[in-house]
Order: C-alpha cells, then sequence, then structure tokens
C-alpha cells in the first residue's frame, strides 16, 4: 500500500510512519515543485538496488554479445594481459 504525506506530519508521527513502512506500506512525503520522496524500508532498498545492478549487468552482458556480432572485440591472450598489467 502507498500512503502520501506531508514533511511536517511525518515529522510529527514519524513512528506510525516508521512501523507503516515495516509492515510493507511505502510512504510518499509530497513537497512543492513535485520534488517528492519516498520512504521504504531497507530490505525494500537492498531488493531495488540488487535489480538495478543486476539490469545494469545485463545490459552489459547484452552489449557485449552485440559487439562479438559485429566482430567488434579485441582477443588478447593471457601474456599480453599480463604484459599490459605490469605497464
Amino acid at each position: 500500500m502507498v500512503t502520501a504525506t506531508v514533511a511536517t506530519d511525518l515529522k510529527a508521527n514519524l513512528k506510525h510512519y516508521i512501523d507503516k513502512v515495516l509492515a510493507g506500506d511505502s510512504i510518499i512525503i509530497t513537497r512543492p515543485k513535485q520534488e517528492n520522496v519516498v520512504m521504504i524500508s531497507e530490505s525494500e532498498y537492498n531488493e531495488l538496488l540488487r535489480l538495478k545492478n543486476n539490469a545494469e549487468y545485463i545490459y552489459k552482458l547484452n552489449r557485449s554479445i552485440e559487439q562479438a556480432r559485429e566482430e567488434k572485440i579485441v582477443t588478447k591472450s593471457m601474456e599480453e594481459l599480463e604484459a599490459m598489467e605490469n605497464e
């Protein structure tokens, strides 16, 4: 469930809103000029961060596959890579 509130109400009832978040709700703190903030639990935040990182990784994999199909790759031997490391 999503609940909206303003910052002054959030401040006055912080424990109530924290309890709602820990119960699985999201709290939208409305601000002027549509500069709203969303309050979520740490576990939900960590899950969103994990999904974002996975999406970025999948994008990079797909880009690498496309580059390989277009033969836009560089092949190096282990010796060449080790030599680059020492440069």
